[in-house]
Formats: structure tokens, sequence, C-alpha cells
């Protein structure tokens, strides 16, 4: 019979591949594709996330691409919440934003995961996934460039968590900051050369 740590760590693996499945499902390049908008790797930045969606001009294909991708982080950690627990629902999450940017069927070349950064915060805590995408909102007015608002938000995410008193997700917060900064290396670069493109511009 197998013993309590081995179940436990099953379940974790378990969930963790869930999460990585769910979160490798690239709805921006299927529903581009369906839409007849073209191929995501052909247009703009190449990436597979909204932001890119919008610039095919389809805003419904765009605000379709982000709840969904959104979606499928809120949904791995509600899941694995709901069968195993907090830890799996962190590690579910985890997966999930790592499945979005670096999905097996497209090479490991996916999005920079902010849609799902973002859907990871909202079904961890939703007061703090709230303050992230007003965060992002509030940015993005100012701005109007979609890659500093990803990067604020980010940033922000652990700050809400101890303000609002969630911070038992605050490592996975600097985990998934972490990596939000990482993908954006290039538009950092850009940020700081002033050649950072505004939202919409193609």
């Amino acid at each position: 019979m197998p013993s309590l740590i081995d179940h436990s760590l099953f379940t974790l693996l378990l969930w963790g591949a869930v999460g990585y499945l769910l979160g490798s499902v690239p709805f921006g390049m299927i529903i581009s594709s369906a839409m007849g908008l073209g191929n995501l790797r052909n247009i703009g930045s190449g990436n597979i996330g909204a932001t890119n969606v919008l610039r095919t001009g389809s805003k419904g294909a765009a605000a379709a691409t982000l709840l969904l991708d959104g979606g499928k982080g809120a949904v791995a950690v509600l899941l694995a919440r709901a069968v195993a627990g907090d830890g799996a629902a962190q590690l579910a999450g985890l997966m999930a934003f790592l499945g979005h940017c670096y999905p097996v069927w497209l090479g490991f070349k996916g999005g920079k995961g902010v849609a799902t950064f973002l859907g990871i915060m909202l079904a961890l805590a939703w007061p703090v996934g709230l303050a992230c995408c007003l965060t992002w909102l509030a940015t993005a007015f100012t701005s109007r460039i979609s890659s500093l608002s990803a990067l604020v938000a980010a940033a922000a995410s652990t700050f809400w968590m101890v303000v609002l008193g969630h911070s038992y997700g605050f490592l996975l917060g600097v985990l998934l900051t972490l990596i939000v900064f990482w993908r954006h290396r290039e538009n950092i670069r850009r940020l700081r050369a002033g050649t950072e493109p505004s939202i919409g511009q193609k």
C-alpha cells in the first residue's frame, strides 16, 4: 500500500501535469485560425497572446483570447483546489503558466503569460487578482503600452498579496513575476530605448 507521502507526491505531480496541459492550449492560434485571421507567428511580434491577436484587427478575437487564456489559468487553480487543496492549486497554477509560456505543442515557444497570470491571481485570491487587473488597466490607460502594464501588474502582485492578507501565495507570486519579467526581456529593452509599440499598433 502506498504511503501518505507517496500519495501526496503523486497528487502534486498529477495536478502539475493537469495544469501544464490546460495552460498549453494555444487559444490565440486556435481562434485566429478559426476566424481566418492568419497565422499569428507571421503577424506582429509572432506571439500567441491577446495583444498580438489584436494586431490582426479583430477586437473580438483578442477579447476571446484574453478570456480563454485567463480562464485556463483560473480553471487549473480552482479544479486543483477543489480536489486536492491549496498546495496542489498553487502548483497547478504555476504549471498552467509554464504551459502557456512553453507549450510542448509549439516547440516550447508560447506566449508571455499575462492573461494566464491574471487568471491565476483571480482564482488564487480574487481580491489580489482584482487589484492586479486594476493595476494593469490603470497603467494601460496612462501609458497605452501593454508590456509596461503587464510588468507593473506583475511586480505589484506580491505587494497586493501582503496588503490584502493573502501572503500564503507570496512565493508563487514571486516566481510568476520573475517569469513575466524574463518573458518580457525584449520588451524591457524596447521600453528603455523608447521604441516599444503602443496597444493596437501594428
